[in-house]
């Protein structure tokens, strides 16, 4: 959001208004309500967020055939203008619905409760909100979730932590996805690291494939281990 002036009657002074504190302020707190919702109903949500073409989808659909054997889980796929992603989960049998944010490039706490009332599915024990593809707008609006999750595929560089830090100082988990790739690009995976946990020491990285399925599985574990322990300390 844009800093926002307001002239005075002085013409010679504007005074100008941060309404993005405001408005994030606003959001901080329907987050922490939409927390306290979901804890009630024992959902845990998950924040998916990442660059367009990470692969958060195919993610998902890898990561399926280890989750369903102890959760019900189900995606709200969030784009501005598209239902191709919901239709690919649905047809591999995982509960979806499309969110459409209508232009917006970000679901806030609010429409992420807007979302979870229309799939109508309290039976599940995990949603996850596959977030609009963007670095930047996803990052600054907390959803009230349990979990921020954030994807960086091999082709896009090890250097999208440096170029984009709020995303990875807000993610708990950092998935390094087409990691098949890796010998035919210019990756530094230390580097990579280095940048990541100077931002953020405490965060998990994995890396994965979601076409060959090469670390899907400890990844799958790592999810089912954070939704038991988040099941504990709620009672």
């Amino acid at each position: 959001m844009k800093e926002t002036q307001f002239m005075t009657h002085d013409p010679e002074e504007v005074r100008i208004v941060e309404l993005k504190e405001s408005v994030l302020a606003d959001n901080d707190r329907d987050a922490d309500d939409l927390r306290k919702e979901l804890r009630e109903k024992g959902i845990f949500l998950v924040n998916l967020m990442s660059s367009p073409g990470a692969g958060k989808t195919s993610t998902l659909l890898a990561l399926d055939p280890y989750l369903r054997e102890e959760l019900r889980w189900g995606v709200m796929e969030a784009d501005i203008d598209s239902d191709v992603d919901a239709r690919t989960l649905q047809n591999a049998g995982i509960p979806s619905i499309q969110l459409h944010t209508g232009g917006m490039c970000h679901l806030d706490a609010d429409m992420t409760r807007q979302g979870i009332r229309s799939f109508g599915r309290d039976d599940l024990d995990m949603i996850v909100l596959e977030n609009v593809g963007n670095l930047v707008c996803p990052a600054e609006f907390d959803t009230g979730a349990a979990l921020n999750m954030t994807i960086l595929s091999v082709p896009e560089g090890d250097d999208k932590p440096a170029k984009y830090p709020l995303m990875y100082r807000t993610c708990e988990i950092l998935v390094v996805n087409k990691v098949d790739a890796l010998p035919v690009f210019d990756f530094d995976r230390e580097r990579l690291e280095a940048d990541v946990r100077t931002l953020n020491p405490d965060i998990r990285i994995f890396y994965i494939s979601a076409r060959t399925g090469e670390g899907v599985e400890q990844l799958a574990d790592h999810l089912q281990q954070r939704i038991r322990e988040w099941s504990v300390e709620n009672g």
